[in-house]
Protein backbone atom coordinates (compact mmCIF):
# COMPACT_ATOMS: atom_id res chain seq x y z
CA UNK A 1 0.00 0.00 0.00
CA UNK A 2 2.93 2.08 0.82
CA UNK A 3 3.75 2.34 -2.99
CA UNK A 4 0.59 3.80 -4.22
CA UNK A 5 -0.53 7.37 -3.54
CA UNK A 6 -3.69 8.70 -3.32
CA UNK A 7 -5.40 12.07 -3.22
CA UNK A 8 -8.50 12.71 -1.79
CA UNK A 9 -10.64 15.32 -3.52
CA UNK A 10 -11.87 18.52 -1.84
CA UNK A 11 -15.60 18.39 -0.60
CA UNK A 12 -17.74 20.52 -2.81
CA UNK A 13 -19.90 22.41 0.02
CA UNK A 14 -23.47 23.53 -0.80
CA UNK A 15 -23.90 26.55 -1.91
CA UNK A 16 -26.19 28.64 1.04
CA UNK A 17 -29.86 29.00 -0.38
CA UNK A 18 -29.91 32.70 -0.19
CA UNK A 19 -26.50 32.65 -2.30
CA UNK A 20 -27.86 30.37 -4.99
CA UNK A 21 -31.15 32.42 -5.28
CA UNK A 22 -29.21 35.77 -5.66
CA UNK A 23 -26.75 34.11 -8.65
CA UNK A 24 -29.93 32.76 -10.35
CA UNK A 25 -31.46 35.89 -9.89
CA UNK A 26 -28.14 37.33 -11.86
CA UNK A 27 -28.64 35.50 -14.45
CA UNK A 28 -31.98 35.31 -14.95
CA UNK A 29 -31.83 39.86 -15.24
CA UNK A 30 -29.14 39.49 -17.47
CA UNK A 31 -31.01 37.02 -19.65
CA UNK A 32 -33.82 39.33 -19.89
CA UNK A 33 -31.20 42.41 -20.55
CA UNK A 34 -30.10 40.52 -23.06
CA UNK A 35 -33.05 39.54 -24.94
CA UNK A 36 -34.40 43.10 -24.45
CA UNK A 37 -31.47 44.14 -26.43
CA UNK A 38 -31.84 42.46 -28.91
CA UNK A 39 -35.45 43.22 -29.41
CA UNK A 40 -34.65 46.46 -30.04
CA UNK A 41 -31.78 46.02 -32.46
CA UNK A 42 -34.65 44.02 -34.45
CA UNK A 43 -36.95 46.33 -33.73
CA UNK A 44 -34.70 48.85 -35.38
CA UNK A 45 -33.80 46.93 -38.12
CA UNK A 46 -37.54 46.63 -39.25
CA UNK A 47 -37.82 50.10 -39.65
CA UNK A 48 -34.73 52.51 -40.09
CA UNK A 49 -35.94 56.28 -38.94
CA UNK A 50 -32.01 57.88 -39.77
CA UNK A 51 -29.33 57.50 -42.23
CA UNK A 52 -26.07 59.12 -41.89
CA UNK A 53 -22.80 59.18 -44.10
CA UNK A 54 -19.90 61.76 -44.89
CA UNK A 55 -19.46 63.74 -48.00
CA UNK A 56 -16.01 63.23 -49.06
CA UNK A 57 -14.97 67.32 -50.02
CA UNK A 58 -12.26 69.67 -49.00
CA UNK A 59 -13.48 72.16 -47.18
CA UNK A 60 -11.46 74.77 -48.64
CA UNK A 61 -13.42 74.30 -51.95
CA UNK A 62 -16.42 74.67 -50.57
CA UNK A 63 -18.06 78.57 -50.63
CA UNK A 64 -21.18 79.57 -49.03
CA UNK A 65 -22.57 82.81 -51.35
CA UNK A 66 -25.74 85.07 -49.75
CA UNK A 67 -27.06 88.68 -49.83
CA UNK A 68 -27.20 90.55 -46.79
CA UNK A 69 -30.39 92.71 -45.93
CA UNK A 70 -28.48 95.81 -47.55
CA UNK A 71 -28.51 93.86 -50.64
CA UNK A 72 -24.46 93.31 -51.00
CA UNK A 73 -23.24 90.09 -52.08
CA UNK A 74 -20.67 88.24 -49.65
CA UNK A 75 -18.88 84.38 -49.63
CA UNK A 76 -17.76 82.97 -46.68
CA UNK A 77 -14.55 80.26 -47.64
CA UNK A 78 -14.52 77.10 -45.43
CA UNK A 79 -12.94 75.82 -43.18
CA UNK A 80 -13.92 78.36 -40.21
CA UNK A 81 -12.84 78.43 -36.56
CA UNK A 82 -14.28 81.35 -34.81
CA UNK A 83 -12.33 80.66 -32.10
CA UNK A 84 -9.47 81.64 -33.27
CA UNK A 85 -10.57 84.29 -36.24
CA UNK A 86 -14.03 85.13 -36.43
CA UNK A 87 -14.66 85.55 -40.92
CA UNK A 88 -16.32 89.25 -41.58
CA UNK A 89 -18.82 87.37 -43.95
CA UNK A 90 -19.46 84.97 -40.68
CA UNK A 91 -20.52 87.86 -38.80
CA UNK A 92 -22.85 89.44 -41.73
CA UNK A 93 -24.46 86.05 -42.02
CA UNK A 94 -25.49 85.79 -38.40
CA UNK A 95 -26.46 89.27 -37.91
CA UNK A 96 -28.64 88.86 -41.43
CA UNK A 97 -30.18 85.64 -39.66
CA UNK A 98 -33.47 85.74 -37.55
CA UNK A 99 -34.16 83.74 -34.38
CA UNK A 100 -36.50 80.34 -34.97
CA UNK A 101 -39.95 80.54 -32.29
CA UNK A 102 -39.05 81.29 -28.87
CA UNK A 103 -41.04 78.34 -27.82
CA UNK A 104 -39.22 75.83 -25.98
CA UNK A 105 -35.91 78.25 -25.99
CA UNK A 106 -36.51 78.85 -22.39
CA UNK A 107 -33.65 76.50 -21.17
CA UNK A 108 -31.47 77.77 -23.32
CA UNK A 109 -29.00 80.37 -22.56
CA UNK A 110 -29.72 83.96 -24.30
CA UNK A 111 -28.08 82.75 -27.74
CA UNK A 112 -31.14 81.26 -29.90
CA UNK A 113 -31.37 79.33 -32.47
CA UNK A 114 -31.36 81.25 -35.82
CA UNK A 115 -31.93 80.61 -39.82
CA UNK A 116 -31.38 82.63 -42.62
CA UNK A 117 -34.31 83.86 -43.92
CA UNK A 118 -36.00 82.80 -47.02
CA UNK A 119 -36.50 85.56 -49.06
CA UNK A 120 -32.71 86.19 -49.06
CA UNK A 121 -30.46 84.91 -51.93
CA UNK A 122 -28.37 81.85 -50.60
CA UNK A 123 -26.30 79.21 -52.97
CA UNK A 124 -23.30 77.13 -51.63
CA UNK A 125 -21.20 75.12 -54.39
CA UNK A 126 -21.79 71.71 -52.71
CA UNK A 127 -24.59 70.08 -54.15
CA UNK A 128 -25.90 66.84 -53.07
CA UNK A 129 -27.33 66.04 -56.39
CA UNK A 130 -23.37 65.24 -57.06
CA UNK A 131 -23.31 62.52 -54.50
CA UNK A 132 -25.44 58.99 -54.08
CA UNK A 133 -27.08 61.03 -50.70
CA UNK A 134 -30.68 60.25 -52.05
CA UNK A 135 -29.90 56.89 -53.45
CA UNK A 136 -28.26 55.80 -49.75
CA UNK A 137 -31.61 57.61 -48.31
CA UNK A 138 -33.76 55.90 -50.65
CA UNK A 139 -32.03 52.24 -50.02
CA UNK A 140 -32.26 52.68 -46.26
CA UNK A 141 -35.26 54.74 -45.80
CA UNK A 142 -37.60 53.74 -48.43
CA UNK A 143 -36.51 50.08 -49.44
CA UNK A 144 -40.14 49.23 -50.41
CA UNK A 145 -40.67 52.35 -52.09
CA UNK A 146 -42.24 51.28 -55.81
CA UNK A 147 -40.43 50.96 -59.48
CA UNK A 148 -40.88 54.33 -61.18
CA UNK A 149 -40.83 56.53 -57.81
CA UNK A 150 -37.87 58.77 -57.22
CA UNK A 151 -36.67 61.11 -54.24
CA UNK A 152 -35.98 64.90 -54.97
CA UNK A 153 -34.42 67.28 -52.53
CA UNK A 154 -35.30 70.68 -52.35
CA UNK A 155 -32.71 73.25 -49.99
CA UNK A 156 -34.91 73.77 -47.58
CA UNK A 157 -33.14 76.55 -44.74
CA UNK A 158 -29.91 77.08 -42.80
CA UNK A 159 -29.15 77.07 -39.63
CA UNK A 160 -26.61 78.50 -37.22
CA UNK A 161 -26.47 77.50 -33.11
CA UNK A 162 -23.88 79.62 -31.49
CA UNK A 163 -22.46 78.62 -27.96
CA UNK A 164 -24.60 78.28 -25.49
CA UNK A 165 -27.66 77.96 -27.92
CA UNK A 166 -29.72 74.70 -29.12
CA UNK A 167 -33.18 73.81 -30.15
CA UNK A 168 -35.89 71.97 -28.78
CA UNK A 169 -38.35 70.01 -31.56
CA UNK A 170 -39.96 72.48 -33.50
CA UNK A 171 -43.69 71.69 -35.55
CA UNK A 172 -43.31 69.60 -38.44
CA UNK A 173 -42.96 71.07 -41.61
CA UNK A 174 -45.97 71.95 -43.60
CA UNK A 175 -45.35 70.13 -46.66
CA UNK A 176 -45.75 67.09 -48.77
CA UNK A 177 -41.62 66.29 -47.73
CA UNK A 178 -41.04 62.43 -46.56
CA UNK A 179 -37.63 63.04 -45.16
CA UNK A 180 -35.29 65.97 -44.16
CA UNK A 181 -31.58 65.88 -44.50
CA UNK A 182 -29.22 67.79 -42.41
CA UNK A 183 -25.65 68.68 -43.83
CA UNK A 184 -23.37 69.94 -41.23
CA UNK A 185 -20.88 72.55 -42.86
CA UNK A 186 -16.92 72.16 -41.65
CA UNK A 187 -17.60 74.96 -38.82
CA UNK A 188 -15.53 74.01 -35.80
CA UNK A 189 -17.76 73.23 -32.76
CA UNK A 190 -18.12 71.19 -29.98
CA UNK A 191 -21.59 70.39 -28.24
CA UNK A 192 -24.30 70.96 -30.12
CA UNK A 193 -25.61 66.78 -31.21
CA UNK A 194 -28.57 66.73 -33.53
CA UNK A 195 -31.10 64.46 -31.35
CA UNK A 196 -33.90 62.56 -33.81
CA UNK A 197 -36.64 60.96 -31.99
CA UNK A 198 -39.30 58.62 -33.85
CA UNK A 199 -43.01 58.05 -32.30
CA UNK A 200 -41.96 55.12 -30.62
CA UNK A 201 -39.31 56.90 -28.65
CA UNK A 202 -36.40 55.70 -30.17
CA UNK A 203 -34.04 57.76 -30.14
CA UNK A 204 -30.67 58.50 -32.36
CA UNK A 205 -27.70 61.02 -31.61
CA UNK A 206 -25.36 62.66 -34.49
CA UNK A 207 -22.34 64.97 -33.49
CA UNK A 208 -22.02 66.34 -36.86
CA UNK A 209 -18.47 66.15 -36.56
CA UNK A 210 -16.49 64.59 -39.51
CA UNK A 211 -14.26 61.69 -39.15
CA UNK A 212 -11.09 62.56 -40.95
CA UNK A 213 -10.10 66.08 -42.89
CA UNK A 214 -12.22 67.03 -45.82
CA UNK A 215 -14.99 64.95 -44.40
CA UNK A 216 -18.93 66.27 -44.18
CA UNK A 217 -21.68 65.02 -41.96
CA UNK A 218 -25.04 64.20 -43.50
CA UNK A 219 -27.77 62.79 -41.75
CA UNK A 220 -31.46 62.11 -42.96
CA UNK A 221 -34.31 61.25 -41.30
CA UNK A 222 -38.34 60.40 -41.55
CA UNK A 223 -40.40 62.85 -41.69
CA UNK A 224 -42.76 61.93 -38.96
CA UNK A 225 -39.64 62.28 -36.47
CA UNK A 226 -38.84 65.17 -33.96
CA UNK A 227 -35.32 66.48 -33.87
CA UNK A 228 -33.59 68.86 -31.84
CA UNK A 229 -30.25 70.22 -31.12
CA UNK A 230 -28.43 70.28 -27.83
CA UNK A 231 -26.73 73.26 -26.28
CA UNK A 232 -23.49 73.95 -28.44
CA UNK A 233 -20.38 74.53 -25.56
CA UNK A 234 -18.25 75.86 -28.11
CA UNK A 235 -18.07 77.42 -31.37
CA UNK A 236 -20.39 77.31 -33.81
CA UNK A 237 -22.58 74.75 -35.79
CA UNK A 238 -24.20 75.68 -39.41
CA UNK A 239 -26.32 73.21 -40.60
CA UNK A 240 -27.90 73.05 -44.25
CA UNK A 241 -30.96 71.32 -43.91
CA UNK A 242 -32.93 69.77 -47.64
CA UNK A 243 -36.73 68.43 -47.84
CA UNK A 244 -36.85 65.24 -49.58
CA UNK A 245 -39.75 64.79 -51.65
CA UNK A 246 -41.66 61.89 -53.71
CA UNK A 247 -41.91 62.38 -57.10
CA UNK A 248 -43.09 59.54 -59.97
CA UNK A 249 -42.67 59.02 -63.87
CA UNK A 250 -45.38 56.53 -63.29
CA UNK A 251 -48.85 56.26 -61.57
CA UNK A 252 -49.56 58.30 -58.58
CA UNK A 253 -49.55 55.00 -56.64
CA UNK A 254 -48.08 57.12 -53.54
CA UNK A 255 -47.36 60.80 -54.64
CA UNK A 256 -49.94 62.46 -57.07
CA UNK A 257 -47.09 64.76 -58.14
CA UNK A 258 -45.33 63.36 -61.36
CA UNK A 259 -41.92 64.68 -61.72
CA UNK A 260 -43.13 65.35 -65.77
CA UNK A 261 -46.23 66.87 -67.49
CA UNK A 262 -47.39 67.10 -71.04
CA UNK A 263 -46.97 70.49 -72.75
CA UNK A 264 -49.68 73.05 -73.42
CA UNK A 265 -50.06 71.85 -77.47
CA UNK A 266 -50.28 68.15 -76.05
CA UNK A 267 -53.36 68.82 -73.58
CA UNK A 268 -54.68 71.15 -76.95
CA UNK A 269 -54.78 68.00 -78.86
CA UNK A 270 -56.21 65.20 -75.82
CA UNK A 271 -59.05 67.99 -75.41
CA UNK A 272 -61.26 68.15 -78.25
CA UNK A 273 -61.14 64.13 -78.19
CA UNK A 274 -62.20 63.90 -74.55
CA UNK A 275 -64.97 66.41 -75.40
CA UNK A 276 -66.45 64.54 -78.79
CA UNK A 277 -65.85 60.85 -76.88
CA UNK A 278 -68.23 62.03 -73.62
CA UNK A 279 -70.14 58.82 -72.16
CA UNK A 280 -67.47 56.54 -74.15
CA UNK A 281 -64.65 53.82 -73.20
CA UNK A 282 -61.78 54.69 -75.47
CA UNK A 283 -58.36 52.69 -76.18
CA UNK A 284 -55.00 53.64 -77.36
CA UNK A 285 -52.17 51.50 -78.92
CA UNK A 286 -49.32 51.48 -76.48
CA UNK A 287 -45.83 52.03 -79.11
CA UNK A 288 -43.08 51.08 -76.82
CA UNK A 289 -41.44 47.96 -76.14
CA UNK A 290 -41.90 46.63 -72.28
CA UNK A 291 -40.53 42.67 -72.90
CA UNK A 292 -42.91 41.20 -70.63
CA UNK A 293 -44.61 37.83 -70.96
CA UNK A 294 -48.37 38.80 -71.15
CA UNK A 295 -48.61 35.34 -69.19
CA UNK A 296 -47.03 36.53 -66.25
CA UNK A 297 -47.85 39.94 -65.28
CA UNK A 298 -51.05 42.36 -65.50
CA UNK A 299 -50.99 44.77 -67.97
CA UNK A 300 -51.79 47.05 -65.29
CA UNK A 301 -48.01 46.68 -63.31
CA UNK A 302 -46.52 48.38 -66.64
CA UNK A 303 -47.55 51.87 -65.87
CA UNK A 304 -44.72 52.54 -64.21
CA UNK A 305 -42.96 51.55 -66.56
CA UNK A 306 -44.20 54.14 -68.82
CA UNK A 307 -41.83 56.00 -71.61
CA UNK A 308 -42.00 58.09 -74.56
CA UNK A 309 -45.39 58.93 -76.06
CA UNK A 310 -46.99 55.92 -73.56
CA UNK A 311 -46.32 58.10 -70.62
CA UNK A 312 -46.88 61.56 -72.06
CA UNK A 313 -50.57 60.00 -73.00
CA UNK A 314 -50.92 58.83 -69.34
CA UNK A 315 -50.09 61.79 -67.31
CA UNK A 316 -52.23 63.77 -69.78
CA UNK A 317 -55.10 61.28 -69.18
CA UNK A 318 -54.58 61.58 -65.67
CA UNK A 319 -54.43 65.64 -65.56
CA UNK A 320 -58.13 65.85 -66.78
CA UNK A 321 -59.33 63.47 -63.81
CA UNK A 322 -59.62 60.48 -65.71
CA UNK A 323 -58.70 56.75 -64.79
CA UNK A 324 -56.79 55.23 -67.81
CA UNK A 325 -56.12 51.28 -67.26
CA UNK A 326 -53.80 49.52 -68.81
CA UNK A 327 -55.32 45.80 -70.81
CA UNK A 328 -54.02 42.93 -72.71
CA UNK A 329 -55.75 43.01 -76.53
CA UNK A 330 -55.49 40.39 -79.46
CA UNK A 331 -57.46 39.64 -82.52
CA UNK A 332 -60.13 42.62 -81.32
CA UNK A 333 -60.40 40.67 -77.88
CA UNK A 334 -59.91 42.27 -74.30
CA UNK A 335 -58.62 40.94 -71.13
CA UNK A 336 -59.61 42.68 -67.91
CA UNK A 337 -57.53 44.92 -66.29
CA UNK A 338 -57.33 41.80 -63.47
CA UNK A 339 -56.39 39.32 -65.66
CA UNK A 340 -53.06 37.70 -67.70
CA UNK A 341 -53.15 35.98 -70.97
CA UNK A 342 -53.08 32.24 -69.87
CA UNK A 343 -53.60 30.22 -73.20
CA UNK A 344 -51.91 26.79 -71.79
CA UNK A 345 -54.59 25.98 -69.57
CA UNK A 346 -56.90 22.75 -70.59
CA UNK A 347 -59.61 23.58 -72.23
CA UNK A 348 -62.76 21.96 -72.74
CA UNK A 349 -64.56 20.95 -75.67
CA UNK A 350 -66.52 23.46 -77.78
CA UNK A 351 -67.01 25.97 -80.13
CA UNK A 352 -67.25 29.73 -79.88
CA UNK A 353 -69.58 31.84 -81.74
CA UNK A 354 -69.08 34.94 -83.74
CA UNK A 355 -66.70 35.82 -85.71
CA UNK A 356 -63.10 37.65 -84.62
CA UNK A 357 -62.99 41.46 -84.63
CA UNK A 358 -59.36 41.31 -86.14
CA UNK A 359 -56.70 38.65 -87.29
CA UNK A 360 -54.83 36.74 -84.85
CA UNK A 361 -50.72 37.45 -85.41
CA UNK A 362 -49.03 34.44 -84.98
CA UNK A 363 -45.20 33.94 -84.41
CA UNK A 364 -43.55 30.98 -85.42
CA UNK A 365 -41.89 29.06 -82.14
CA UNK A 366 -39.23 27.20 -84.31
CA UNK A 367 -38.74 30.03 -86.85
CA UNK A 368 -38.60 33.58 -87.13
CA UNK A 369 -42.15 33.08 -89.78
CA UNK A 370 -44.75 34.87 -88.71
CA UNK A 371 -47.85 34.31 -90.34
CA UNK A 372 -51.73 35.78 -89.55
CA UNK A 373 -54.58 33.90 -88.88
CA UNK A 374 -57.81 34.80 -90.44
CA UNK A 375 -61.35 33.30 -91.61
CA UNK A 376 -59.89 32.94 -95.52
CA UNK A 377 -57.09 30.22 -94.34
CA UNK A 378 -57.45 27.73 -92.17
CA UNK A 379 -60.94 28.43 -89.76
CA UNK A 380 -59.66 25.02 -87.63
CA UNK A 381 -56.97 27.21 -86.20
CA UNK A 382 -58.56 30.12 -86.11
CA UNK A 383 -61.27 28.28 -84.22
CA UNK A 384 -58.83 27.00 -81.62
CA UNK A 385 -57.45 30.19 -81.00
CA UNK A 386 -60.66 31.94 -80.46
CA UNK A 387 -61.63 29.22 -77.68
CA UNK A 388 -58.36 29.59 -76.24
CA UNK A 389 -58.53 33.40 -76.13
CA UNK A 390 -62.37 33.19 -74.39
CA UNK A 391 -61.40 30.70 -72.10
CA UNK A 392 -58.95 32.49 -70.93
CA UNK A 393 -61.54 35.38 -70.12
CA UNK A 394 -61.14 37.62 -72.98
CA UNK A 395 -64.16 39.16 -74.30
CA UNK A 396 -64.31 40.91 -77.66
CA UNK A 397 -64.20 45.12 -78.36
CA UNK A 398 -67.90 45.01 -79.01
CA UNK A 399 -68.57 43.07 -75.75
CA UNK A 400 -66.39 45.37 -74.14
CA UNK A 401 -68.24 48.76 -75.66
CA UNK A 402 -64.37 49.67 -75.84
CA UNK A 403 -63.82 51.85 -79.21
CA UNK A 404 -59.93 51.84 -80.45
CA UNK A 405 -58.81 55.16 -81.70
CA UNK A 406 -56.08 54.45 -84.08
CA UNK A 407 -55.03 55.79 -87.70
CA UNK A 408 -54.67 53.28 -90.01
CA UNK A 409 -53.05 55.78 -92.75
CA UNK A 410 -50.14 55.72 -90.66
CA UNK A 411 -47.74 53.31 -89.80
CA UNK A 412 -47.36 54.03 -86.58
CA UNK A 413 -45.12 51.53 -83.69
CA UNK A 414 -47.28 49.37 -81.82
CA UNK A 415 -46.45 47.33 -79.05
CA UNK A 416 -46.05 43.53 -79.32
CA UNK A 417 -45.78 41.19 -76.51
CA UNK A 418 -46.24 37.89 -76.82
CA UNK A 419 -47.44 34.72 -75.32
CA UNK A 420 -46.71 30.94 -76.23
CA UNK A 421 -49.49 28.06 -76.99
CA UNK A 422 -49.51 25.07 -77.73
CA UNK A 423 -50.86 24.83 -81.48
CA UNK A 424 -50.83 21.34 -82.99
CA UNK A 425 -47.45 19.39 -82.12
CA UNK A 426 -45.26 22.72 -81.85
CA UNK A 427 -45.02 25.74 -79.30
CA UNK A 428 -45.87 29.14 -81.09
CA UNK A 429 -46.66 32.72 -79.70
CA UNK A 430 -49.44 34.82 -79.62
CA UNK A 431 -48.85 38.34 -80.35
CA UNK A 432 -50.62 40.76 -77.57
CA UNK A 433 -50.86 44.48 -77.68
CA UNK A 434 -51.45 46.62 -75.33
CA UNK A 435 -54.53 48.97 -74.67
CA UNK A 436 -55.10 52.18 -72.78
CA UNK A 437 -58.25 51.77 -71.75
CA UNK A 438 -60.33 55.36 -70.17
CA UNK A 439 -64.09 55.62 -69.39
CA UNK A 440 -64.91 59.89 -70.73
CA UNK A 441 -67.57 60.62 -68.15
Amino acid sequence: MSDFEVETPTKMHATPPKMRRRRVSSDYDSEVAYRNRVARLIAAKARPITASGRIPVDPASLTLFFRSKSGITHSLDFPVDIDEDMPPALDVLISSCRPHSPSGLEDFSEHESLFYPSNLPLTATLEIANHPILDAVRNTLFPTLPIGHYLTAMRDKLEIWLAGGGMKPLPHPNDSRVATIFVTLPVRFRGGALVVRSMDGTEERFHGRGGKAGDMEWTAFMADCDHEIQPVLKGCRVTISYAVHLRTFGTAQINPDPLISPSDQFLDMVSPILNMSRGRRIAFYLSADYGVNPAEVLAESLVPHLKGGDSVLYHALKLYKLAPELRWSAGGYLWGVDQVVDLMSDLDDGTASGTPRAPFAIVNGSSPLRRTMSNASDDTAVEDMRTKVEKSGAVTLAEAEVIVLSDTTLAGAITKERVPFVQGNELEKLVINILMVVYVP
